[in-house]
Formats: C-alpha cells, structure tokens, sequence
C-alpha cells in the first residue's frame, strides 16, 4: 500500500505522488510569537513530525521547513503592553516554541525562517502580483485584488466569494476596492516597525510572509503545507490565492491537524496557563505528553482532561515497562528489523497512529507473554519490532531523547552516578546480609524519589512516577 493523506483542498484522501520522485518537500506554519506555547500550539509539531519521520522510514529524502511568524498585530499589541521592543516578544517567545519542540522529541526543521529575514522576497512577490493585475497599492498599504481571482478565490476553504465577510486585516476598508480584499503590506504607523518598499514604507501582512517563505525555500511547486485546521480559512486560502495569482503551483497537498479544546470551560487566562508546556510536563514526564498528543488521529480534535492525560501516560508506561524488561534480556537490538504489516498500513493510511499504536501495544503483549516464557529468540524478535515502529513515532524509551530526560544529560548522568553508588551500598549490606540497612538505602532512595525493583536480571531503578 502506498502513502494515502487527506487533502483539505479536494476533501478527500489520495496517494501521495511527490513533486520530485524519492524526495518530499513539507511546510508547516509555524508559531506566531506573541505567547509562549500551549499544548494545543505544539501539537500541530507533534502530528507533522510524526509525518516526517513515517516519511524518512518510507525512504524519502525530507525538507521540512517551519517558518516563525515574528512580526504580527498582536506581537506589536503585546509589545505596547509591556512597553518592551516588539522583537524582544519575539524572540523570548521563540526561545519558549524551540524549547517546547526540542522537549516533546521533535526533529528540528530542515529550515526555520523568520518572516522579518525575508522581506525582499515579500517584495518580489507583491511586484509580480501587481503587474499581473491581481494586487494594488493604495494608502501606503498594498492589497490582493480578490475579484480579479473569484473564479478560484474559496477553492481550499470550499467557501463561495460572496458568502465571505470583509477581511478584518486592517482598521478601515477606505483605500479597498472591496471590503474582502486583504492587504499583502501595511503602511507604516507611528511607533510601528518598517521597511521600505517602492510602495512606501511598512510591514508584511501575514499570508505574504509565508508564501514568500514557502517557496523560497521548497520551490514554485512543492509536496504538503500543513497546519491547524483553524488556518484553513483565510490564512491558508489567502495563501494559495495569491501564490497560484503569482504564477505559483505551490503546495499540491494540504494537510491540517484537529485542533485541542477544553470542553465547556472557556479557554481563561489562568486556564491557559495551565496548559503551558513547562506546567503540563510537571504532570507527565515530555516523552508522556507526545504520546497523548500523537496517539488521536490527526484530524481528530482533542477534548483535553487531565484523566486522559494521565491515562495516555499510563498507556505509555506499559509499552515502556515492556521495552525495560527486554533489553535486560536482549542487548543487541535489529534496527532494520522490518515493521509489522499492519503498522504500516495503518501510517500509509493517512497517518493513522490510533490503529498504528493500536499494534504497537498488541506486539507489547506478545512479549511480555514471551518474556514470562524465557523464550529469548520470540522476545529479540518483538523488541526490535516494538523498537522500530516507537522509532517512527518518536516515542522510543532509549532513544537518546528519552534517556537524557529532555535534554537534560548531564544532570541525568550524576543522578546515575549517586544511584549507582546507593544501590552498591545496598548490594554490600545484603551480602552481609544486613537487611535492615539494605531496606533502610531502599527506603531512603524511595523518599528522593527513585523507585526500585529487583528482578532475576539484577536490580533495576527509575525515577518515580
């Protein structure tokens, strides 16, 4: 079975056929970085690097490019606020999005371009959309002529021209020539950043940024733009809109990942702020939360409560448990081990990790079966196949991501080091045979918060849950 994706612009699943055979080409709107990140931001990074990795194990050569949206309206607003310079938001916000990606074991991005680096290229493109008559200068702004593309204009959103309301992308509609016409550059305003232009001074508006960006770095024509379904209409519209006015192929598929809610509780501030990545990763450990944010369908929408936070953590700790308990066993790992059919099928299937990891926990079972039999060849077997397919989704337990606790190896190295030297206590006084001190150093390692367990392979310890 070939790769089959869902493709927002014709609303349905095809075959993935690249753009250039054995290569495949991938942009993802980014952060805007008005705010530090919430699960709900980080997941659409969690899906789409799920894809990439698929795509890499398929044998594909993979660009992938993650632009940052750093000059926004509401990056200004914010900056006003807090009477700080609107690239000090930007940048204290990106730190926070590149902390947050790098923490749930995303890849980083072939390339991640910053909108502000890229403004000769946004100009380039307003120049060619001008002359083709798709685009005009008025009031010091620049505006995309929707009219001169209404037979298109929709396509993507499935939206007819006039059903549509005025595009709400600047304070007035006087320099328009429809309401519904969006500004590809804003003219500058007192105490807002510039760059000059042959049309005056200003900034971006946000859907040139991107496409300007996409195609700088993937090509006229490339293979997925993906995102959050919330973009689809008008970021993404105004995108293809004014890319394919250009003259552009531009993405031949789209792709948009579900978005997270929170029930009937309103997203409140304080809410928010629970959600922030550091918050949430105080309740489960980085590599539990991208099991419970890659674990749904992609499409799907997530309906946040802690109970199924915890229980995609506890689902994961199983799959865990088993891979721990093997390679006590088993040390020399198969990783070009090929992966179950039906775990293929299912990520070939548009990306479909709830029937993928629906395989990975039945293989779990089998081995824990095996490894209750002592039957060593069956255990190799299922653990390098348990192995590979987490390797796909990120989510391996000895992978260097998990092992180092989120990047954080040299603290992870000394708290080895003291474990050992306790657990070296321990072994001394049992042999000795002083009970009493080997069960005080368990006692006392269980209060630091080291769980340990003694198995037939030896003593074994982890950080408690």
């Amino acid at each position: 079975m070939s790769l089959q994706l869902y493709d927002t612009s014709v609303r349905t699943v095809r075959e993935f056929v690249p753009v250039e055979p054995g290569r495949a080409s991938i942009y993802l709107c980014g952060a805007t970085v008005q705010a530090p990140p919430h699960i709900g931001h980080i997941r659409s990074g969690v899906n789409f690097d799920v894809l990439r990795r698929w795509m890499i194990r398929s044998g594909y050569e993979v660009t992938f490019c993650r632009n940052v949206t750093d000059i926004d309206d509401k990056i200004i607003r914010v900056a006003a606020a807090e009477n700080v310079p609107w690239f000090a938001v930007a940048e204290r916000n990106q730190r926070a999005f590149t902390w947050a990606y790098e923490v749930l074991g995303c890849l980083p991005p072939t390339v991640e371009p910053r909108a502000t680096g890229h403004v000769p290229e946004m100009i380039e493109l307003m120049d060619r959309l001008i002359a083709a008559g798709h685009a005009y200068a008025a009031g010091g702004d620049v505006y995309f002529d929707v009219m001169s593309y209404a037979d298109r204009y929709g396509s993507l959103s499935n939206q007819k021209l006039q059903n549509m309301r005025a595009a709400g992308d600047t304070e007035t509609d006087s320099c328009k020539r429809d309401p519904r016409d969006f500004a590809l550059w804003k003219g500058e305003k007192p105490g807002e950043p510039t760059w000059p232009t042959p049309w005056g001074r200003g900034r971006p508006g946000w859907h040139l940024e991107c496409s300007a960006m996409a195609t700088k770095y993937l090509g006229s024509t490339f293979d997925i733009h993906g995102g959050g379904v919330d973009l689809i209409f008008p970021h993404h519209e105004n995108e293809l809109t004014q890319s394919q006015a250009a003259g552009d192929g531009f993405a031949r598929y789209w792709m948009h990942n579900g978005m997270l809610k929170i029930g009937a509780e309103k997203m409140s501030k304080s809410l928010g702020n629970s959600l922030l990545i550091p918050e949430v990763t105080k309740k489960v450990r980085p590599v539990e939360l991208r099991y419970y944010l890659a674990a749904p369908h992609y499409r799907s929408s997530i309906e946040y409560s802690e109970e199924a936070l915890f229980e995609a953590a506890t689902a994961y700790q199983r799959i865990e448990g088993f891979v721990t308990r093997a390679a006590e066993v088993i040390h020399d790992v198969d990783a070009h081990a090929p992966l179950p059919v039906a775990f293929s099928e299912a990520l070939d299937d548009d990306l479909g990790t709830p029937q993928a990891l629906a395989v990975v926990h039945e293989v779990v079972r089998e081995g824990n079966v095996a490894l209750a039999q002592g039957n060593k060849e069956q255990v190799a077997r299922l653990l390098a196949e348990t192995q590979n397919m987490l390797d796909v989704l990120g989510l391996d337990p000895r992978s260097e991501q998990w092992r180092s606790t989120g990047g954080e190896t040299g603290m992870r190295a000394t708290v080895d080091a003291l474990v050992a030297v306790a657990l070296e206590q321990r072994q001394a006084a049992r042999a000795r045979r002083d009970f009493v001190a080997a069960d005080g150093i368990r006692d006392q390692l269980s209060h630091a918060g080291i769980h340990v367990e003694d198995t037939p392979q030896g003593t074994r310890w982890e950080l408690s849950r």
